[in-house]
């Protein structure tokens, strides 16, 4: 499932060690479920009683009980008991989750980053439980490469975004800039789409500078959880090189990106 549908996070966990990767991909297949919730529902009530079904399978991993019939349920309750890891993260992804099932976009890019944070950073944290690498410098730049991360992958996402007619833009900045939704909708890359696009850009890179001002201090049994900085980077590159187009065709995968993988984890740098 992961390999199918969440390419980046596989790649990335192929660079954990081999005890520690099923659980990786346990966690990243429970995160993919949960991220598909809107998409695979009609009415947002659906979606509510999905998600609520998930709030149910981590209550009853903690509670000591029987794990439901599930294929990710089993694996992730065994995870869960076996690694110790924190509920608080699951309940946060849960919780980030259910905001997608509302259309309104975020006010501000304080609400933005809040939203990466909750749904993308989170998980990383998880992860560093996972590699037993979760120190306090590892994880004030998970959150940093979280944040990136999903600011990243909200924009090469924003063609599939707008044809759905969703969008996660600020209402602020689009009040700044004089966005217009129907160009938008219609995949016109006008100037203020530009300008919100390249906001939302350096926003990311800041995040990423962030986190690598504290990479010495960082365990290297880290370095898989916080691989997901270089692929934010390169789509940050390429957007730049587009001229903040998101449509521009950033959102087809990167080529090379395996091997930027194994060079960074080579070289022990995210």
């Amino acid at each position: 499932m992961v390999r199918s549908h969440d390419r980046d996070r596989f790649q990335t966990a192929l660079f954990a060690p081999a005890d520690a990767r099923e659980a990786l991909f346990v966690l990243y297949a429970f995160n993919f479920e949960i991220a598909r919730v809107r998409e695979s529902v009609r009415e947002a009530m659906l979606g509510q009683i999905r998600l609520q079904w998930w709030r149910e399978a981590i209550d009853a991993a903690y509670g000591g009980g029987p794990a439901r019939r599930h294929e990710i349920v089993e694996a992730l309750t065994a995870t869960i008991r076996q690694r110790n890891l924190s509920r608080g993260h699951f309940e946060r992804l849960i919780d980030t989750r259910e905001r997608d099932l509302d259309d309104e976009p975020p006010q501000d890019m304080a609400a933005l980053e809040d939203y990466a944070e909750g749904s993308s950073a989170a998980l990383t944290y998880l992860s560093l439980e996972v590699l037993e690498a979760a120190t306090p410098p590892a994880l004030d730049a998970a959150r940093h490469i979280g944040i990136a991360y999903s600011l990243a992958g909200l924009i090469r996402a924003m063609p599939a975004l707008a044809q759905a007619g969703r969008s996660l833009i600020p209402a602020s900045l689009a009040a700044e800039t004089g966005f217009d939704p129907h160009g938008y909708t219609a995949l016109r890359p006008s100037p203020a789409l530009r300008q919100v696009i390249e906001m939302i850009a350096r926003s990311a890179s800041r995040h990423l500078a962030a986190a690598r001002e504290v990479r010495r201090e960082i365990p290297p049994a880290a370095l898989a959880a916080l691989l997901p900085a270089r692929i934010a980077e390169t789509t940050l590159r390429r957007l730049e090189r587009a001229g903040f187009d998101p449509f521009s065709g950033i959102a087809a995968g990167d080529p090379l990106q395996s091997w930027r993988l194994a060079w960074a984890a080579l070289r022990r740098r995210f």
